[in-house]
């Protein structure tokens, strides 16, 4: 698997960002749909520090993985994909990238607006963004909510896609996501009879 994007699959670096983003999407999706409910107290305090540092470094691997595929390019269409479907797909990860940058710039507004400091990992303090307002505040805690929903639908429909595609369509939109999948090697196997496929993949 080579580091850049090819015509026909993700590169390694595009895959690593890409599960590891969904990594923390689900980790902040849980803390932040428990956290609320937590008791007052040191820990309540630390998972709300653990939330915010997630979601700072969340806005960082999106920017670099936005800046990657502006270098390394993106793969070809599937072949056959018909051109509704890569203009739905095109539109759906415009509007992924646009979130994933609004939510978490969104809870960066919010705490500040409510006067909190900001910190990642208690490493080093990160300055505030808009002065403590009450008004500033409340508006910042619905758009936050607002956006985290939609962005919910938005991966379950980017996900049944993909399983769409792998499970009902047969091609390659799923697994040239994935680390792993090459394209047999004919050294590797036996000599093609006139009734094997030589495109057949592993």
């Amino acid at each position: 698997m080579t580091l850049k994007n090819t015509d026909e699959r993700w590169g390694a670096i595009s895959q690593l960002f890409h599960w590891l983003i969904v990594v923390l999407i689900l980790a902040m999706a849980y803390l932040g749909l428990t956290m609320g409910d937590l008791p007052n107290g040191p820990r309540k305090i630390d998972i709300y520090a653990l939330h915010k540092s997630i979601g700072l470094t969340i806005l960082a691997l999106v920017a670099l993985r936005v800046l990657w595929r502006l270098y390394a390019g993106a793969p070809a269409p599937v072949p056959g994909t018909p051109t509704w479907q890569q203009r739905i797909a095109s539109i759906t990860h415009v509007l992924l990238y646009a979130l994933l940058f609004a939510i978490p710039l969104s809870g960066w507004v919010l705490n500040s607006s409510a006067g909190y400091p900001l910190q990642w990992f208690k490493l080093f303090n990160l300055p505030a963004i808009t002065g403590r307002d009450d008004g500033v505040h409340e508006a910042a805690e619905g758009a936050h909510e607002l956006l985290f929903w939609v962005l919910v639908v938005l991966v379950l429909a980017h996900a049944a896609a993909a399983l769409y595609h792998h499970l009902f369509q047969g091609d390659a939109t799923l697994t040239r996501m994935l680390p792993g999948r090459r394209k047999a090697v004919a050294s590797a196997s036996p000599s093609p009879t006139p009734q094997d496929s030589p495109d057949e993949t592993v």
